[in-house]
């Protein structure tokens, strides 16, 4: 395991094209990057079914963010991507695969699309596209995704991309805008093994 730690972190961070997208890495110097984070972090939708555990409230603290998924790139335990229109290049939302476990070879997915992007099936192409690289490439052998019970968008994305409702786990996150309070938690999940779905 450590031979596959140390062969993914020593790669180049890729890009990943496909399905009318190009995943790129997050830029923490970048201002137009670190705008998008921001707005992303701070959307009504977004932050209705999230609860970050640092809140992302100004430029500074969007920066700091996205350098800490940097680091975590860096140390071979995550994989941030910006959801970009491959035409265009212009920035449609987020997709990480995150607390990637070298030893059991399992991480979880997620993912965010701003508000101006929505209905275009941007996180349903950019998951099937993370999810084969994930698989192919980092060698995991399977990936989690949850979400809070009631977000039905998030839960057909999940199934669209092959992976289905595993069960619900009971106050495994925090309420929308509170740290002492808990949601259950809809798990789905895909293994290496699954079929690829086809995605239209």
């Amino acid at each position: 395991m450590t031979d596959l730690y140390e062969s993914y972190a020593a790669l180049p961070f890729p890009e990943l094209h496909g399905h009318g997208l190009w995943l790129r890495p997050w830029d923490a110097e970048d201002e137009t990057d670190v705008e998008a984070w921001l707005r992303g972090c701070n959307d009504p939708d977004f932050q209705r079914w999230n609860t970050p555990l640092k809140l992302v409230e100004d430029r500074d603290d969007a920066r700091q963010s996205l350098r800490a998924r940097a680091k975590a790139a860096g140390e071979g335990v995550g994989a941030s991507f910006c959801v970009t229109d491959a035409g265009s290049g212009v920035t449609l939302g987020h997709i990480g695969i995150n607390d990637i476990d070298h030893v059991i070879r399992v991480a979880r997915v997620g993912y965010w699309v701003l508000p101006e992007a929505r209905g275009r099936r941007v996180a349903t192409r950019a998951l099937a596209l993370t999810a084969r690289w994930a698989f192919a490439e980092l060698g995991l052998h399977r990936l989690e995704l949850g979400h809070a019970l009631g977000h039905d968008a998030s839960c057909r994305i999940a199934e669209r991309c092959g992976f289905p409702y595993e069960g619900t786990l009971r106050g495994a996150m925090f309420e929308a805008g509170r740290q002492d309070a808990f949601r259950d938690v809809h798990l789905h999940a895909r293994i290496a093994t699954d079929a690829e779905p086809v995605i239209p």
